[in-house]
């Protein structure tokens, strides 16, 4: 693996290597919502900061993002994935994710974002659904506990109220509206058997054939990577991949986990403060 860049060295190459590239391939982590305010639950202590009753209930993040608590305590289990709803809502994606769109709209050959993020900023900024992966799905689309059926269905007219001192959802918690049991978000959890990952398959079937195009072209596709750890390393198996399936510059922007193999460019700082690095460095991208 590479070493990390010094903020004097690289920034140009790196800046022109997205310029120069005919597409864009932007993956990101949780790291990406760090700058407008988001928690990104980094180890245990990170998450009972941002959630203090499962500090109390001694439960790791790992362990309250589990289906078994939608059987077992329902209240409960919306009271966490209906607060994180609530907050996703009413946040307004950092001034990062507007230069990406311009960067990426500007590119001949198009774009792509692949995040495992659940949160919908990428939407919110303006990006467009059908030019996106969200490979553990998302908060704003909901499907059966059961699942009844393989629907799954946009959660926009959805409302859940949450008792913060309690944690505890309120009554009455969604439902299904094709057999009337309880709703969850369409997010893949950790021991997860029942995630309807249909609308999932159809965004990576976009992106596969989007792919196979820039390859039979030989189109020098860049990819920007953005706040992806290695706890759970999906996204960045993702971007070295391309990277490499498409003799692409990879920029792997992250404050603490930013090598890379050789060739490549490793930012330690940052989303918001990557991206604006890197406009700095001749990226009138």
């Amino acid at each position: 693996m590479a070493n990390t860049m010094r903020p004097d060295q690289g920034w140009v190459a790196a800046a022109q290597t997205v310029k120069a590239a005919e597409a864009l391939l932007i993956t990101a982590g949780a790291g990406m919502g760090v700058d407008s305010g988001l928690p990104n639950f980094r180890g245990r202590e990170g998450f009972w900061r941002a959630y203090p009753a499962a500090a109390r209930m001694g439960l790791a993040f790992e362990e309250l993002a589990n289906p078994r608590w939608f059987k077992e305590h329902p209240r409960l289990a919306w009271a966490f994935y209906g607060q994180r709803l609530n907050l996703y809502r009413a946040t307004v994606p950092h001034a990062g994710f507007g230069r990406l769109l311009t960067w990426a709209t500007a590119k001949p050959r198009g774009f792509f974002v692949f995040t495992s993020n659940v949160d919908g900023q990428f939407q919110a900024a303006g990006f467009p659904s059908g030019q996106m992966v969200e490979c553990h799905g998302s908060i704003h689309h909901f499907q059966c506990c059961e699942p009844c059926c393989d629907a799954v269905w946009e959660a926009r007219s959805e409302v859940v109220l949450v008792d913060e001192e309690a944690f505890l959802a309120r009554e009455p918690l969604p439902r299904c509206p094709h057999c009337g049991g309880l709703a969850r978000p369409n997010i893949l959890m950790f021991g997860d058997d029942a995630w309807i990952g249909g609308r999932t398959d159809a965004q990576d079937d976009r992106f596969r054939a989007w792919l196979a195009g820039l390859e039979k072209d030989r189109v020098h596709c860049a990819v920007i990577e953005l706040g992806a750890g290695t706890a759970i390393p999906t996204v960045r198996f993702c971007s070295e991949r391309v990277a490499r399936q498409l003799h692409g510059g990879l920029i792997r922007i992250n404050p603490r986990e930013c090598q890379v193999p050789g060739g490549h460019w490793g930012l330690p700082m940052g989303a918001l403060e990557g991206i604006e690095q890197l406009a700095c460095q001749g990226a009138t991208l």
